[in-house]
């Protein structure tokens, strides 16, 4: 198998431990070259954990396998060169300005030419007329947009981003989206976690994980019509206290509020009309609808075990 067509992340059996708590467990993935892969899952699911072991940033206890076709526990030290690491917190010197702050990091990794490099990367991110604005002082938007600058400074292969968009307003998080997808078009490979289902359906593949545990992959597409989940929506009055019964009956799957209404969902249409056979006649109105990539997630979060149990 050549370089173009090896997987640019390849993994294992990857587990972790802490004490006698497994926060990854046996976890499999792989990751086409170009393709924006989404990671989703709670807090505490292991994704920061899992991202932190394939930089080489920590050394799994077991499992195996390249990125960027590097072994994991051998040459973590050349993943390091050419990965780009976005971390949920903001990691740059607050004190510093925008420009400042990437020749700091161009002269971590000796790139040539920096000031022309660091020029080029102000133009390409839109930050060439605040350049000389102090990083603390940046809102959320232009703080997530200088730290993909960092990453990108070094022209990375892989760039793996944890929860770049939390705390982001609407507009800036389609526009950071919009540069992902350009990114992946010219070739970078993107692993993103998320918590945001509209930038879930904007990625390629997904894999969700919970308490450490590979649940499902594939397509946004492909893992809707693999929960076999069938939905309805309802409206009218008394959906609070609806939504409180139906948590509470086992033939339910999921209840969750989308504005006036609820999305409810079941394995079967038979449970479905079984659940809300009770209510017919209270002056709800029930549509069936398609279920959403939310559905899904809610309902694999609810099947699966707390690793803290």
């Amino acid at each position: 198998m050549d370089a173009a067509t090896r997987p640019v992340i390849d993994v294992r059996g990857l587990t972790k431990r802490y004490g006698d708590r497994i926060v990854v467990d046996h976890f499999d993935m792989q990751v086409p070259r170009g393709r924006i892969y989404g990671f989703l899952g709670p807090n505490g699911s292991g994704k920061t954990t899992t991202i932190r072991m394939l930089c080489g940033l920590l050394t799994p206890d077991e499992g195996e396998g390249t990125c960027l076709g590097y072994d994991i526990r051998r040459e973590s030290q050349l993943i390091k060169r050419q990965v780009g690491y976005m971390t949920q917190k903001f990691g740059l010197y607050e004190d510093l300005s925008i420009e400042e702050n990437l020749a700091f990091i161009a002269r971590i990794y000796e790139i040539p030419n920096r000031n022309v490099k660091v020029g080029e990367t102000l133009e390409r991110l839109g930050l060439a007329s605040r350049r000389t604005q102090l990083a603390g002082s940046l809102s959320g938007g232009w703080k997530q947009r200088l730290a993909l600058a960092g990453c990108l400074l070094h022209e990375p292969q892989l760039l793996l981003l944890d929860e770049p968009t939390a705390g982001v307003d609407p507009k800036a998080r389609r526009e950071f989206w919009d540069q992902l997808h350009e990114l992946a078009a010219a070739g970078l490979t993107v692993l993103v976690s998320t918590h945001y289902m509209d930038e879930a359906e904007r990625c390629h593949e997904l894999t969700y994980i919970s308490y450490g545990k590979l649940l499902a992959q594939g397509s946004a597409a492909e893992l809707i019509a693999g929960a076999g989940l069938v939905t309805c929506e309802i409206a009218g009055s008394g959906l609070v206290e609806l939504s409180h019964a139906l948590r509470n009956d086992p033939k339910i799957r999921t209840v969750a509020s989308f504005g006036a209404t609820l999305h409810v969902s079941a394995s079967s249409q038979a449970d479905l009309d079984a659940a809300l056979a009770p209510y017919k006649d209270s002056g709800i109105r029930v549509i069936t609808v398609d279920a959403r990539l939310e559905d899904v997630f809610i309902a694999l979060m609810q099947d699966a075990t707390d690793n803290f149990a």
